[in-house]
């Protein structure tokens, strides 16, 4: 997650640039919209043809990219590499695809789990809600008798 830098950090946060700089890749170049599998070596390819771009906003672009979730069901199945203009390239090598489904695996276990905890926790405020309203009546009830 990204999280600001500490007041006073004279640091920029770059998750905004770098969010800018993948919503501009996507539009200049179908294989980013498209979420195709990316050649090894993209960056290199980009900053060739923008080298006004970071380096290390372009780094945390290509991060968020290709640790999207439509990226990586896409790895999953993918047998070929493009490069920026949508040529195909190197194969997708097995290691590279099931490392995309290890991913995905983990990335589900984890949502399903914190579902589940949300769940748990939205059970127990319920009852705590109900045990409460249910003291408030008996109370309620035997104070009137006095």
């Amino acid at each position: 997650m990204n999280t600001p830098p500490p007041p006073g950090d004279p640091r920029p946060n770059p998750a905004p640039d770098a969010r800018a700089l993948l919503k501009n890749l996507q539009e200049s170049f179908p294989v980013f919209g498209n979420c195709s599998p990316l050649a090894i070596g993209i960056d290199k390819q980009v900053l060739a043809r923008r080298p006004d771009i970071d380096r290390k906003a372009l780094r945390n672009a290509l991060g968020m990219h290709t640790n999207s979730l439509r990226y990586l069901k896409t790895m999953e199945k993918a047998t070929h590499r493009l490069d920026l203009d949508g040529n195909v390239g190197d194969e997708v090598s097995a290691e590279h695809r099931s490392h995309a489904t290890l991913v995905l695996r983990e990335r589900f276990k984890k949502d399903a789990e914190r579902r589940q905890a949300q769940r748990a926790a939205q059970a127990a405020e319920a009852l705590a809600r109900e045990s409460a309203q249910k003291l408030s009546q008996l109370v309620e009830k035997f104070a009137k008798g006095r």
